[in-house]
């Protein structure tokens, strides 16, 4: 522990004058090469989708078997619930960084397939990507419902208009609803024999009668959705569409309302240091191992002017490339050190 305490005094008295550039590796030039992270700002939005099917006979609805609720219209409505702020770490091609063979330190180095360094003298810290989702699961979850061909009775087949065919299977319904009240009175002759037997029948009378009440009262699905939008951090912020009726849409959707990200981004800034003249010592020798310092972005989302989330992220690219002191890579006992994939900061130093 106090091993690590001195190693930070030394990280925050060179601070400024150890913040390195991106460097270009030259042409057959040796060297183990990694980059600094990027970080995107990762919007993972919430919302539900109702969707309504008018019936066939719903003009009939409440006239003929008393609904009140009939769906008049085909339709949807979206209703978007809530948001979650996050990151998504991406590689910056444009701050290369690179270990020259000939370094002077044993080339411990632990660099990601994404080209980020995770961790020295340790074992690889990158994790495992992400599973790919199923697609074939997911079409699966969100295919439409199956359509049942209600049992017609001969009646409805050879009624003349549609109100004659809404009344004979208002008929039906009826039946359907007289002869379970017989059955669960113990009014029918050749009822079921078991209990067992009866749940059978009841269940399968429930079931037409649904699907014949359908053509009257219409069908209502719901289900949640999920998007997720990336956004790259900046001070401008960025603006998105949701529409009640299309869900997330375009800025040329008139009926859509606006969802504003605010951002305000800190850009981290190395401060100079100031020396004693009496007590001046050398600047400690560097090493081509360097970590960043993140700066920070606040992201608010706004819905109808309303505050739907906020939160501070770290954001690697408004951060500063530090490098390590070669003092740290002598003798036998090698810092074991991890470094964040996500922000390319020291996770730990156990020395």
């Amino acid at each position: 522990m106090k091993d690590m305490k001195r190693i930070f005094v030394i990280f925050a008295a060179v601070l400024a004058l150890c913040a390195v550039q991106a460097q270009v590796l030259e042409e057959n030039e040796s060297a183990l090469v990694y980059y600094s992270p990027k970080t995107e700002i990762r919007l993972d939005f919430t919302y539900t989708v109702e969707r309504f099917e008018r019936g066939q006979y719903a003009e009939f609805a409440e006239s003929m078997i008393g609904a009140t609720d009939a769906v008049m219209e085909t339709g949807s409505v979206c209703t978007l619930q809530d948001v979650r702020i996050g990151t998504a770490t991406t590689t910056d091609y444009q701050r290369p960084h690179k270990v020259n063979t000939d370094a002077g330190f044993p080339m411990l180095l632990n660099i990601n397939d994404k080209g980020l360094l995770t961790g020295y003298n340790v074992r690889h810290f990158g994790g495992k990507p992400a599973p790919k989702k199923d697609e074939c699961e997911k079409e699966r979850k969100h295919k439409a419902p199956r359509v049942l061909v209600p049992p017609y009775p001969e009646e409805v087949l050879k009624a003349a208009n549609p109100e004659a065919q809404a009344h004979e299977v208002a008929k039906q319904i009826f039946h359907l609803r007289e002869t379970r009240m017989y059955l669960l009175n113990g009014e029918v002759e050749n009822a079921p024999a078991d209990g067992e037997a009866m749940r059978l029948v009841l269940e399968e009378l429930d079931k037409q009668e649904r699907e014949l009440t359908r053509l009257f009262v219409g069908k209502r699905f719901k289900r949640e959705e999920h998007k997720s939008v990336r956004v790259v951090p900046n001070d401008a912020g960025e603006l998105l569409f949701f529409s009640e009726e299309n869900g997330f849409t375009d800025s040329d959707n008139v009926d859509a309302d606006t969802i504003e990200v605010r951002m305000s981004c800190e850009q981290q800034v190395a401060q100079p240091v100031i020396v004693d003249a009496k007590n001046k010592k050398k600047a400690p020798e560097m090493t081509q191992i360097v970590y960043n310092i993140p700066g920070y972005c606040t992201v608010n989302v706004l819905y109808k002017g309303q505050k739907l989330a906020y939160r501070a992220v770290p954001v690697a690219q408004l951060g500063i490339d530090v490098a390590l002191p070669k003092s740290m890579f002598v003798g036998k006992d090698l810092p074991k050190i991890v470094f964040s994939d996500k922000t390319g900061n020291i996770e730990s130093i156990n020395q």
